[in-house]
């Protein structure tokens, strides 16, 4: 028997993490010794996890939660690695997956590795290329830990090669989160709040904030939330923010006809919103990657990205935080003169299936 443990330090891990549940589950209906425990590092009543989360995704809620939720990203290092080393030793484990680049992330990188246990790492190779941001440090020390590494494209495996990895541990599998969007396509669902804001499928544009760091500099936020509404013209914003994102907009007095600021929304309904915009603006990485896959025009506010295959190929642009970079480009998106875009290759919904496929065959 195979035994992998899947541990999500944050609600987006559970987005890429499910179709590794899915396959596990495909694998042991078809025959195969494996099994999983899925292992969440924060509490069981973390606000961020909604009800509908994991009826969405359709996978089962976590088997261990460690329960841990702090502001300072070294006490919570430390206090995950303190949990995860009780986990591993009551419980047989073979493979820990994680994901991403979280703080918790690399506390349990780190504890599995002192076990001696086999650590492989989903979306691995993807950098900023700037060490004064905490996750590149934290994926500089997970790529060095794990023995999988599990890379989206070609350009995070050549990061890693460069970086000393043996090609023997790289895997190019594909992107995870694709295998999410094209499992969910058909079963999206339209959000009331289209209707009750009165506006029509693609005739918004779609908002989402998160990075701590443009938040903390609500001049230069006010600024270039400005400049996008203004742009924007008499297409609507719609902004799913959750706090303290929703807090510091909501002081910036933009105009209520023109900029909606709503409650966040269950997994399939912002789908569909994502799925049915005229255009995006977000700081997330991960919002920019649906675009690319549904084709939406997107502007990114960083200065880099992790999958350069969405600028590259897909939909993205990136505009940093300057909010006359960010008008030009919304100007752009609603006058519909966005650039062509692809899907970059192995974004086919079947990066689960291999990457179950090799850690069965690893013994």
């Amino acid at each position: 028997m195979q035994n992998i443990c899947i541990v999500a330090g944050a609600r987006p891990n559970f987005i890429k993490v499910a179709p590794i549940m899915w396959a596990i589950n495909n694998a042991r209906q078809n025959g195969l010794d494996i099994s999983f425990r899925l292992v969440y590092t924060g509490r069981s009543d973390d606000p961020t996890l909604e009800q509908t989360l994991f009826a969405d995704l359709q996978i089962s809620q976590p088997d261990v939660y460690l329960g841990v939720d702090c502001d300072s990203l070294n006490e919570l290092t430390g206090r995950v690695m303190a949990e995860f080393e009780r986990y591993l030793a009551a419980n047989k484990t073979d493979v820990v997956i994680v994901v991403d680049d979280l703080a918790s992330t690399m506390a349990v990188a780190i504890v599995t590795k002192k076990c001696g246990v086999r650590l492989a790492h989903l979306v691995a190779g993807t950098r900023s290329f700037d060490i004064n941001m905490p996750k590149e440090i934290n994926r500089l020390v997970i790529d060095g830990l794990s023995d999988y590494l599990f890379t989206a494209g070609a350009g995070s495996s050549s990061i890693v090669t460069r970086e000393g990895v043996a090609m023997s541990q790289i895997y190019m599998v594909g992107n995870i989160l694709m295998d999410t969007l094209r499992f969910n396509h058909s079963r999206l669902r339209r959000p009331a709040v289209i209707d009750s804001l009165g506006i029509s499928e693609g005739r918004y544009l779609l908002f989402t904030l998160n990075r701590k760091a443009l938040l903390s500099d609500e001049g230069k936020l006010k600024r270039m939330l400005v400049a996008m509404v203004d742009a924007a013209g008499d297409v609507p914003v719609v902004a799913p923010l959750r706090k303290p994102a929703s807090d510091v907009v909501a002081g910036f007095g933009l105009p209520s006809g023109s900029f909606f600021a709503i409650e966040p929304l269950p997994y399939l309904e912002f789908g569909y919103l994502s799925a049915h915009a005229m255009g995006i603006v977000t700081d997330s990485g991960n919002v920019a990657e649906e675009a690319t896959f549904n084709n939406i025009p997107c502007a990114t506010l960083n200065s880099y990205t992790e999958h350069i295959e969405t600028v590259s190929q897909g939909s993205n642009v990136l505009v940093g935080e300057d909010a006359v970079r960010l008008g030009q480009a919304v100007g752009e998106m609603v006058a519909g003169k966005w650039k062509k875009c692809s899907l970059p290759d192995r974004w086919d919904g079947r990066t689960a299936e291999r990457i179950v496929r090799i850690l069965a065959e690893m013994k």
